[in-house]
């Protein structure tokens, strides 16, 4: 009897035992996923970030008059030789709204457009839920008058594509990682 109890208790402590194993795994699988997904949405927010701020440097290039004739909240149109060919290019930003972006699990994607010469080109939405503008004048005072703008405030909302993983840190009511990226830009040609 008494050798029958010693095998049920040392069954139940390697049963436990084994328990502590598999769950360490699984926080182990649980926290590489969510590294991953940390890594993914940072990358994409400076790769926009950086687009952006390459075009956006380059605002009334070789360009004398107004370089700026679009100047909205999430629509910028302007002028300037960007690929230094002694022709003026025009170039527009402006996002969509959440039913295009349909190849993400977050319902709040969407997608920001790039027009070039009228050739509009959306790439893929990299997580970008929200797009902003704003426009300064030389003071940093905010301005809706285009010969005034000085600098172009841009603000990027990103959020991972994909669900978080369950785990204690996770809102249920907004289950994907974001982060927030905000850079003001002053275009040396304007």
């Amino acid at each position: 009897m008494a050798s029958l109890i010693d095998i049920l208790g040392s069954s139940f402590i390697g049963g436990l035992l084994l328990l502590l194993l598999l769950k360490l795994n699984l926080f182990a699988n649980s926290s590489g996923v969510t590294s991953d997904n940390e890594l993914k949405l940072l990358q994409n927010a400076k790769t926009l970030a950086e687009i952006i701020n390459y075009d956006f440097r380059k605002i009334g290039y070789e360009f004398d008059s107004t370089a700026i004739a679009i100047a909205d909240s999430n629509h910028i149109k302007f002028y300037a030789d960007i690929d230094k060919n002694n022709t003026v290019d025009t170039l527009e930003y402006y996002s969509s709204d959440t039913t295009v972006a349909t190849g993400t699990e977050n319902p709040r994607d969407i997608i920001l457009y790039r027009k070039y010469n009228g050739v509009a080109m959306g790439g893929p939405t990299l997580g970008l839920t929200k797009f902003k503008l704003s426009y300064l004048d030389e003071f940093n005072v905010v301005t809706n008058v285009l010969a005034n703008i000085k600098y172009v405030k841009v603000e990027l909302w990103v959020e991972s594509t994909i669900r978080e993983m369950e785990s204690n840190f996770v809102n249920p009511n907004h289950p994907y990682l974001f982060t927030y990226w905000e850079m003001k830009i002053n275009p040396r040609n304007i």
